[in-house]
């Protein structure tokens, strides 16, 4: 349930007419009085011998009684509260016992004996409710409603708890302003998706992705087909933006605008030009060039490059100091997007989801040190640059190491909301996370099932030096790591990297180094992917000789330890369904 405080105005007559009215865009149905200060008001919905005019007077009185002098010039206070889409429908008696705690917690109507602001609650739609009142007491004083915005809100978390309704995680202020009643149905009308404002703000955050400077970022902007105006001071200096979807037209067949701040609170010109304001001049000159320099690239390299930056970024979200570890995690936003617009059908959406939800992750009251995150904003400028990728070979395998490594990231981001009380940050992503996990499995399941197979026909002298391997570099997981289907395409795995020259015990050790594997599904399927990108192996192992680790089976041992018992025979022919 959400409270939403406005501002105060000066005309009772007007709010009222637009409660009681249509609708912006005909969307109000039956309005009507559910109660009010003294339960008697007037109803000029449903009772035809009454009018707006006499709803007003009556709410008016204790202002106008004051001397003209003495009356504020804003005093008309409104609060719309709203349901949750997924709770059952109110009745009008249950609205109006929200009405009066929400204006006894306000201070609008204290109760006890208190004296209180008129007030009248009015319903015109199934979801919500809106409370019109006038700040003046009955005994002539200005209520204490500071605050009031705050306090409606605590009261709301109670109403849920109470009433069996769905509880809304608490927010700290710093969400992106939801979409009107009035957006939702004009984008229901319109046969979208989405609301304008929704649609706006996922293209903007887009087009900030990677983006160094002010020009690149409009280009995009203008790109994906917006209509931009820029405010510019006198001096020519730019500062700020709007801008509106060509075919979102208000009643004089105009473009609908939102400023930047609008759509979300970082999307503001100053707040996007910290993302790259010193993110280069903070680096040694000998790095400035490379981290400038954007080459063709391919989808594969860039979706390499995104694993290794995101590798690199749990250490800092998990060990940092808050400010750095802000700026990753907003950072991991940036990547989010440009994975998604760049990636095969089969994992767009759900990659796409993922970013919708970790967008309201991605801020907090901690602010970003912006800079020292340049190589998870490099990493989204080259999914930019690299194109499209495809959803097979080479292109659909780096995007599931890519998934994997973020996965742990978001999980890290999730943890560092938890410990620093952030309930809606930590909430979204971890709903970023499950939709990670179903990215993952359309495109794991391809490049996994040939490591499978390819691990099902080494030899037994093979699997059996690998699990005394496995068992040597990895005591405290060997064991749940065999029992897993996966194990054989860690296997195969392993006979790659030893067949490349590279020492696989060294590199089982530094797969599980400093990194949690608690949330893997499947932790042979995380080393996959780990030690795979740490010993530039191929991602996807389709290309290879089926008989490119055949040599191994009389390779010398690389232990000097007595083997163990050989690994027990393996069951079952099925793939891992499990993901990350």
């Amino acid at each position: 349930m959400i409270p939403s405080v406005n501002s105060s105005g000066s005309r009772t007559i007007g709010l009222l007419s637009y409660l009681y009215g249509p609708g912006k865009h005909e969307e109000h149905t039956d309005p009507h009085l559910v109660t009010s200060f003294d339960g008697m008001s007037p109803d000029p919905g449903r009772d035809p011998n009454a009018t707006l005019k006499d709803l007003q007077q009556l709410l008016d009185q204790p202002v106008m009684a004051l001397a003209r002098h003495a009356r504020p010039a804003r005093h008309v206070w409104h609060t719309s509260v709203r349901a949750d889409p997924k709770d059952r429908t109110l009745t009008d008696e249950e609205w109006a016992g929200i009405a009066r705690r929400i204006v006894a917690a306000t201070s609008i109507d204290p109760g006890e004996g208190q004296p209180g602001c008129r007030w009248a609650a009015v319903r015109h739609a199934d979801d919500h409710i809106h409370i019109v009142a006038t700040l003046v007491t009955e005994d002539g004083h200005r209520p204490d409603d500071y605050r009031s915005g705050t306090r409606a809100q605590a009261e709301a978390r109670l109403i849920e708890k109470e009433l069996g309704l769905h509880q809304v995680t608490p927010g700290d202020g710093t969400a992106a302003q939801r979409p009107t009643s009035a957006e939702r149905h004009k984008a229901e009308r319109q046969g979208r998706e989405r609301t304008a404002r929704e649609e706006l703000r996922e293209t903007v955050r887009r087009a900030v992705s990677g983006a160094r400077c002010d020009e690149e970022f409009f280009d995009r902007l203008a790109a994906a087909g917006l209509l931009i105006r820029k405010r510019a001071a006198p001096s020519g200096d730019l500062l700020g933006y709007k801008v509106a979807l060509p075919d979102d037209l208000n009643k004089d067949d105009e473009p609908v605008f939102y400023p930047g701040a609008r759509l979300a609170p970082d999307l503001s010109l100053p707040r996007i030009r910290e993302r790259w304001s010193g993110e280069v001049l903070d680096l040694p000159p000998s790095r400035q060039e490379e981290v400038i320099r954007t080459g063709p690239g391919t989808p594969a390299a860039a979706r390499r490059g995104t694993a290794s930056a995101a590798w690199q970024a749990v250490f800092v979200v998990e060990h940092g100091d808050d400010a750095d570890a802000a700026a990753h995690i907003a950072a991991t936003g940036e990547v989010l997007d440009m994975l998604a617009k760049t990636s095969a059908a089969r994992t767009r959406r759900e990659l796409r989801d993922a970013a919708t939800a970790f967008e309201r992750a991605s801020r907090s009251h901690v602010r970003a040190v912006r800079g020292h995150d340049h190589a998870l904003r490099q990493a989204a400028r080259d999914l930019v640059h690299g194109g499209p990728a495809l959803g097979r070979g080479e292109d659909g395998a780096t995007t599931a190491m890519a998934i994997d490594m973020l996965f742990f990231l978001i999980t890290a981001a999730a943890h560092w909301h938890a410990k620093k009380g952030h309930a809606q940050q930590a909430e979204a992503a971890a709903l970023a996370g499950e939709h990670l996990r179903s990215a993952y499995q359309g495109a794991a399941a391809r490049p996994l099932g040939v490591l499978y197979q390819r691990g099902r026909r080494l030899s037994r002298p093979v699997l059996q030096r690998q699990t005394v391997l496995l068992r040597e570099a990895l005591p405290g997981l060997a064991e749940q790591i065999l029992a897993e289907p996966g194990w054989y395409a860690l296997a195969a795995t392993i006979a790659e990297a030893e067949a490349a020259g590279r020492d696989p015990a060294a590199l089982l050790s530094g797969a599980v180094e400093r990194r949690e594997l608690g949330t893997a599904d499947s932790v042979s399927d995380v080393l996959v992917w780990r030690i795979r990108r740490t010993a530039d192996l191929p991602a996807d192992a389709s290309s290879l000789p089926d008989n490119s680790t055949a040599g191994l089976q009389s390779a010398p041992r690389r232990t000097t330890t007595k083997p163990s018992a050989p690994g027990r025979r393996r069951g079952g022919e099925e793939t891992s369904s499990k993901t990350l």
